[in-house]
């Protein structure tokens, strides 16, 4: 495929649409896109982006026969899918990067296959803004083998682990069972600093002992300095995190599994939030040991 006569359709920009944006012109690519947020679409236009009037005008786009997804939930992936769905072509492909409902992901898809002969990869992202930016999140992506061989190349794009784990719904499951397992990243590193504050030992050279030593996880790497330096300038928000988790305990309620560190993680997070931090990047999930005026 020669990716610089690609052009791809994305509705939402927001941290992560915004950083798939960013992506897909670096390579070359065409994006057409829009967000009913006006700031948002002036800056993908200053990226280089070409925002249109609505959703409908992103899958008119002639040489439009992908587009992207990144919503806040499920509910919204299900509105805009509405608006768009009887526009769509035979072939026509949606990737869903939103965080959302396996079984709400599962039932869109097999619904656009019957109804349209349209295909959805439930394309999940693993990482902040700035992890798809450099490259460095993975996706897990679940849909029919077919289309997921038909968008390899520009799913390549955006991450160089790629990994297509089974029919739909199952890249939304899997995204779960790895944001189960980033999130507690984080809370443990929280707390392990909080107890170096309390021994008055300091916190970047215990950042850096961590690093180094079997304790360590890549949740170091991308929020340490942010929680050591209390730099809570966005990459993911909080308040994200927490519908994420509230996702992963229904998604365990429903499957009879009992998940006790997830069920504190959902409190802790619940706690930052009514302090009016849900808008902060998550790494603030330290000031659940820190005060603000400790740091």
């Amino acid at each position: 495929m020669n990716r610089s006569s690609q052009s791809v359709g994305l509705i939402g920009m927001g941290l992560l649409g915004k950083a798939m944006a960013e992506r897909m012109l670096q390579y070359g690519l065409t994006v057409v896109g829009y967000d009913k947020d006006p700031e948002r679409c002036s800056q993908f236009t200053a990226l280089g982006g070409q925002a249109v009037a609505d959703a409908k005008a992103v899958v008119a786009s002639a040489k439009v026969s992908a587009c992207l997804l990144s919503l806040p939930d499920s509910q919204v992936v299900g509105q805009v899918v509405q608006q768009i769905e009887s526009d769509l072509p035979n072939g026509f492909v949606i990737i869903d990067t939103t965080t959302g409902q396996p079984e709400a992901s599962e039932q869109l898809a097999d619904r656009l296959w019957k109804d349209y002969s349209v295909d959805l990869l439930d394309a999940t992202v693993g990482g902040s803004s700035q992890q798809m930016v450099r490259g460095e999140s993975i996706l897990t992506v679940g849909g029919r083998g077919e289309a997921f061989a038909a968008q390899r190349s520009l799913l390549g794009v955006l991450s160089d682990k790629v990994f297509h784990v089974g029919p739909p719904g199952s890249g939304a499951r899997m995204k779960l069972v790895v944001n189960t397992a980033i999130g507690l990243h984080r809370a443990v590193l929280a707390e392990a600093l909080a107890l170096a504050r309390a021994f008055e030992l300091d916190l970047e050279m215990t950042l850096a002992i961590l690093k180094s030593s079997p304790a360590y996880s890549q949740a170091m790497d991308v929020k340490g300095h942010k929680m050591v330096q209390a730099d809570f300038e966005p990459q993911a928000r909080l308040s994200q995190h927490l519908k994420d988790v509230r996702l992963i305990l229904e998604a365990g309620r429903q499957r009879k599994q009992t998940l006790p560190l997830s069920e504190l993680h959902e409190r802790l997070l619940q706690e930052i939030e009514d302090r009016g931090l849900g808008d902060r990047d998550n790494s603030v999930v330290v000031r659940a040991w820190f005060e603000d005026d400790e740091q």
